[in-house]
């Protein structure tokens, strides 16, 4: 190879070389700046065990998830019982939280994608108080155009970390659980009368009516009833059965008013084993009764919930709450 051709050549191997180093910082330069993060867990180096509390403010609403000796409970609904399964599905997910996309953000994107005030806000303590980790979720991410995005499950979420501000990251769940909404968080058993001996309903005014039975097996019959009224002995046992499948919607706060628990319908039941139950039915709050109640020989769980106003779904009830008329039989049609 003579000089001239080797000069040539190397000085193809520099244009190249140069070219190549040239793509290369174009390309980093392209790359976000903190890919890095991606995939790596959202919330380092948290662990179950040293979560304590976990708070979740909405706008205008708050609920408080407490770790005691006896179990989770929720604050605001008077240390009620949460459903420990819940808890722990929630925690899991926001430690297994990692990082999708990531953008840098700015103040006009925090309130589009409800990253500021508007959105949800996870605090998550320690026993002593420290703040373990703080997030912000914010609207929904979806990986296509959906009709209705606000009943949408969605395919993730947006959130914003506490102590990165100017990042928004892109997870891979829509955490349904980041809510205030204390029926999405109560432990929901209630209550249940089993073997009703005898049903006494009450409804405000002079309309009542009682039906009793001598054994769990033997037809109910119309205590207080007359002339020409047959007792539907089907509709019978359904309002008794009801009261052993009741189970909660909600608890209600403390300062709960207008509850009409002041004029309920009262409806009083005895057991075959000789328990009775006094329990006040009062207003409907849209698909929800307001319900108290006592219990003569309580179990432990019965005690709590008659400390506070229930929330029972209207179909758990309807069949007990069945006006005098509709407990009879119909009359044949005249011809």
């Amino acid at each position: 190879m003579s000089r001239r051709a080797a000069f040539v050549l190397l000085v193809l191997l520099l244009a190249l070389g140069g070219g190549a180093l040239l793509y290369q910082q174009q390309e980093g330069a392209r790359r976000p700046a903190n890919s890095a993060a991606l995939g790596q867990p959202l919330l380092k180096g948290l662990k179950a065990a040293d979560i304590a509390s976990i708070r979740i403010v909405e706008p205008g609403a708050t609920l408080t998830l407490r770790r005691l000796e006896t179990g989770w409970v929720i604050t605001e609904r008077a240390d009620f019982p949460a459903d420990v399964a819940k808890v722990r599905e929630f925690a899991l997910k926001l430690l297994e939280l990692k990082a999708g996309q990531t953008d840098p953000i700015g103040e006009p994107d925090r309130a589009r994608l409800a990253l500021d005030a508007s959105g949800t806000r996870v605090e998550l303590t320690a026993a002593d108080g420290k703040t373990l980790a703080a997030l912000t979720a914010g609207k929904k991410y979806f990986k296509r155009e959906v009709d209705n995005p606000a009943k949408a499950l969605g395919d993730g979420r947006y959130v914003l970390l506490a102590e990165d501000p100017r990042t928004v990251y892109t997870v891979a769940d829509p955490l349904l659980l980041a809510t205030t909404r204390s029926a999405e968080w109560i432990e929901r058993t209630s209550f249940k009368v089993e073997k009703v001996k005898s049903l006494d309903v009450r409804f405000p005014g002079r309309s009542a009516w009682r039906i009793e039975r001598s054994a769990d097996n033997a037809d109910w019959k119309l205590a207080d009833r007359q002339p020409g009224e047959k007792l539907d002995v089907t509709r019978a046992n359904a309002a008794s059965y009801s009261l052993s499948l009741l189970e909660l919607a909600d608890v209600a706060p403390a300062d709960a008013r207008d509850t009409g628990l002041d004029k309920p319908i009262l409806v009083n039941a005895v057991t075959l084993d000789g328990r009775s139950y006094a329990i006040k039915v009062g207003k409907l709050d849209g698909d929800n009764y307001y319900v108290r109640f006592t219990a003569s020989k309580p179990t432990e769980r019965e005690a709590l919930l008659a400390r506070q106003v229930l929330l029972i779904a209207k179909p758990k009830l309807e069949d007990t709450l069945r006006p005098r008329a509709e407990l009879l039989e119909k009359k044949p049609a005249k011809k």
